[in-house]
C-alpha cells in the first residue's frame, strides 16, 4: 500500500509535544523581532523573516518530493493568504516596538473569537448563544489587557488587535487552500511570494537601494534566530496537527501567553500588571470554554 494512502494513526503524546515546541518557539521569534525592531525598520524585519522562510522551505519541498500543483483559484487564494500573513506579521512586529511581549500576544489572542464570528457571518457556520457569550467575555478580557497598555502607549495597543482580525481572515483563507495544497509547499509558496513582493516594494521606496535590504553583520544572529524560530515554529504546529486532533491541541496554544510572559520578564524585564493578568485569565478561560462548547457541538 502507498504510504501516502495509509490511514493516519493518531499519536497524541507526540502531537502535544510538537505543539508545546510551537508554544515556546513562536514567542521566542517574537522576542527576537522585538529586539531587532530597535535597530531595523519593521518592513525590513518582515522581509528578512520571509527570506529565511523561503530559503528553508523551498528546498524542503524539493527534498520531500511534495507537489506545487494547485488550481488557478488555489494560487490566487495563496496570494491573498500571503498578503494577510505579511500584514499580520508587520502589525505584530510594529506592536512589539511599543508593548510588552505578553500583553501584545494576549491582545492578539482575541483572534479565535473573531474567527468564530467570521465563520458564522461569512461561512454560515452554526454558533450557539453560549459561544457568542464566551466571545463577548473574551473581548472584555482583551479590553482589560488593553486598558493599562493604552495608558502607557496610547493607540499602539490597536496593532495586536489588528493582528487578531487579519489572522482570523488568514485562517479562513487557509482552510480553503489547505483542501488542495500540502502545508509545506503552501508555506514555501507564501515565502517566495512575500520575498518578491516585499523586495519590489522596498526597492521602490525613495532613497532605498539594494544595500538597504542587507542586514548589518553584527545583528545577523538575532535576525537569523527570528526567521528560523518563526519558520520552525510554524512547521511544529503543522506537524503536530498530523499526529493529534485539533480539538486536542487547540487548548495548548494558550500556553503561548504564560511562556511569553516568562520570556518578556527574562529578556526585557516586563511583567503584566494586575489588571492585565486578570484580563489574560479571562481570555484563556473564555477561549477554553469556547473550545469545549465547539467539541460538544
Amino acid at each position: 500500500m502507498d504510504a501516502a494512502a495509509a490511514p493516519r494513526i493518531d499519536r497524541p503524546a507526540l502531537g502535544m509535544a510538537l505543539m508545546l515546541g510551537f508554544c515556546v518557539t513562536a514567542p521566542l521569534s517574537d522576542a527576537m523581532a522585538k529586539i531587532a525592531a530597535g535597530t531595523f525598520p519593521v518592513l525590513q524585519l518582515v522581509f528578512i523573516r520571509f527570506v529565511v522562510q523561503a530559503v528553508i522551505l523551498i528546498p524542503l519541498v524539493r527534498l520531500s518530493g511534495q507537489s506545487w500543483r494547485m488550481s488557478p483559484l488555489g494560487w490566487r487564494l495563496t496570494g491573498l493568504r500571503t498578503v494577510l500573513q505579511v500584514t499580520g506579521i508587520w502589525l505584530m512586529t510594529k506592536g512589539l516596538t511599543y508593548l510588552p511581549l505578553a500583553d501584545a500576544l494576549a491582545i492578539a489572542f482575541v483572534m479565535p473569537f473573531i474567527l468564530l464570528l467570521m465563520g458564522h457571518m461569512i461561512l454560515g457556520e452554526e454558533v450557539g448563544p453560549r459561544r457568542l457569550a464566551a466571545c463577548a467575555v473574551g473581548f472584555a478580557g482583551t479590553l482589560m489587557v488593553m486598558q493599562p497598555s493604552f495608558v502607557e502607549v496610547g493607540w499602539a495597543v490597536l496593532y495586536p488587535l489588528g493582528v487578531a482580525f487579519v489572522f482570523a481572515a488568514f485562517m479562513l483563507v487557509t482552510r480553503r487552500v489547505a483542501s488542495e495544497a500540502d502545508p509545506i509547499p503552501m508555506q514555501a509558496a507564501s515565502g517566495a511570494m512575500a520575498v518578491a513582493g516585499l523586495g519590489a516594494l522596498y526597492l521602490a521606496l525613495p532613497n532605498v537601494g539594494p544595500v538597504a535590504l542587507l542586514p548589518i553583520a553584527g545583528h545577523l544572529p538575532v535576525l537569523l534566530a527570528m526567521g528560523l524560530l518563526g519558520t520552525f515554529g510554524h512547521l511544529l504546529m503543522t506537524w503536530s496537527l498530523r499526529h493529534a486532533p485539533s480539538a486536542t491541541l487547540a487548548p495548548m496554544q494558550y500556553l503561548e501567553i504564560p511562556v511569553a510572559a516568562v520570556i518578556g520578564l527574562a529578556i526585557f524585564g516586563d511583567w503584566p500588571d494586575g489588571l492585565a493578568l486578570a484580563g489574560i485569565a479571562v481570555i484563556v478561560a473564555a477561549g477554553l470554554y469556547t473550545l469545549w462548547r465547539t467539541r460538544l457541538a
